[in-house]
């Protein structure tokens, strides 16, 4: 029986074999991360050394192992809690381990952006893959018809948000010989920003346009907001009137369900989606208890969590009454000059650290002072180096620096391999990991 993706689906949602199979590639000068006592071994090999945190060189970036336990485990349970399945975006970390840590926990299928990391999900045997994107390229619908008529357990969904794309989908698709319908849902977008239908009517003549193509099936509907910091979002902060616009498009959303109750095929419930990390509880709130629905959440930066924009503006930040994630992502960086007293250069710069939300924060120097709370901070980036200001004789030449960083989704795609420790606070940490990213 083909798998519509509401459908609960059989199997581990992941080739746990092709995953497995990355601790056997061989290390090398390619990976930034791997140090040269690696090279030559697997990842499997080496980390039966006991590599240590001071065996890797800097710039760095690691992941505290305990700490993305910790989100995995509060994400998967808070879901769980209020009755909604999760679809965690994949592009945060495009790392097959860390999706196949999600699915093992309970999502329900991975979120991409676009047709190359599709692909690379479709290489490791992702079974349900929703596309937070439109899909208009001939030759990747082609691809697209040919992988959903070789696998009947693949679920694949995108968005249409308009009559022309519906119009475009459907003739590369007969051009193509599609045997499967594609499943699509009706996008709303709000006013001056992203991608998505312009108000409820033209959402529902775009849904009319999907019910008349024989190569699409209307499965639902999805939001263009994801509440990831980016232009034309609808929001960009817990104040009472970012929380005020998400809540009234929210419920624009749910109302537009409503219309079109009537309209979808008979079998599995219609999709409810929206996404992100900054307001899964407005999400939840507002549309959870939709009649006759699949809502599915998108969140994909708690993973890894922040120390920075989504520390202050989750919600599980903002209600201290429950389990906050925990930031999972560091930055290492070495003091390699200090040309003013004051003023001290590392080793880390733009092409290591994320940098679009916020500079990197001074936590403390690696088996010396704390710095947070200290005057101490980074006050910019170059493309290698980061200037950090006011630390003082804390921060000698030499001397190794923990920094939090802010908006996971712009760290992970500078590292194709980033080396797990068993905790970032422990004395000398371990390495007990090295997650493979695909960018």
């Amino acid at each position: 029986m083909e798998q519509t993706f509401a459908s609960s689906g059989t199997g581990p949602g992941i080739a746990r074999g092709a995953v497995a199979a990355l601790a056997d590639e061989p290390l090398d000068w390619r990976f930034k991360a791997a140090p040269p006592q690696s090279w030559g071994r697997s990842t499997r090999e080496w980390l039966a050394t006991g590599p240590t945190l001071s065996s890797l060189g800097t710039p760095l970036l690691t992941l505290d192992g305990a700490a993305l336990d910790h989100n995995v485990r509060t994400m998967a349970d808070w879901c769980a809690k209020a009755g909604v399945a999760l679809a965690p975006h994949g592009k945060t970390t495009m790392a097959p381990a860390l999706w196949q840590a999600q699915l093992d926990a309970g999502s329900h299928g991975i979120t991409l952006a676009n047709l190359p990391q599709v692909r690379i999900a479709r290489a490791f045997g992702v079974q349900r893959i929703l596309l937070a994107n439109a899909l208009l390229d001939p030759a990747g619908l082609a691809w697209l018809a040919d992988e959903l008529a070789a696998d009947p357990d693949f679920a694949f969904l995108s968005w249409v948000d308009s009559v022309e794309s519906v119009r475009l989908m459907d003739e590369a698709l007969r051009a193509a010989g599609a045997e499967r319908p594609v499943e699509v849902l009706v996008e709303l977008g709000g006013p001056g920003g992203r991608t998505g239908a312009r108000g409820a009517d033209a959402a529902v003549e775009v849904a009319a346009a999907v019910l008349r193509a024989p190569t699409l099936r209307l499965a639902g509907i999805g939001d263009s907001f994801t509440g990831i910091p980016e232009v034309g979002a609808i929001a960009h902060d817990a104040s009472a009137e970012g929380l005020a616009a998400v809540r009234g498009y929210l419920r624009e959303l749910g109302e537009l369900h409503g219309r079109l109750a009537s309209a979808y095929p008979d079998g599995t419930p219609p999709v409810v989606s929206a996404g992100g990390s900054a307001y899964f509880d407005l999400v939840v709130e507002e549309l959870a208890n939709l009649p006759e629905s699949f809502t599915v959440l998108r969140s994909g930066a708690y993973i890894a969590h922040d120390d920075g924009f989504y520390r202050g503006i989750s919600p599980l930040a903002r209600d201290g009454g429950r389990t906050p994630f925990r930031g999972a992502l560091h930055g290492w960086a070495r003091v390699v000059s200090r040309p003013e007293p004051q003023l001290a250069l590392l080793d880390a710069g733009k092409r290591d650290l994320p940098f679009d939300e916020g500079l990197p924060e001074p936590q403390r120097v690696r088996g010396g002072a704390e710095l947070t709370g200290t005057a101490a901070r980074i006050t910019a980036l170059n493309d290698q180096h980061a200037f950090l200001r006011d630390a003082g004789d804390l921060a000698p030449i030499g001397a190794v620096l923990r920094l939090g960083v802010s908006h996971p989704c712009t760290a992970f795609d500078k590292w194709t391999a980033i080396p797990v420790l068993d905790s970032a606070d422990a004395a000398e940490p371990k390495v007990t990991g090295l997650v493979r990213t695909f960018f």
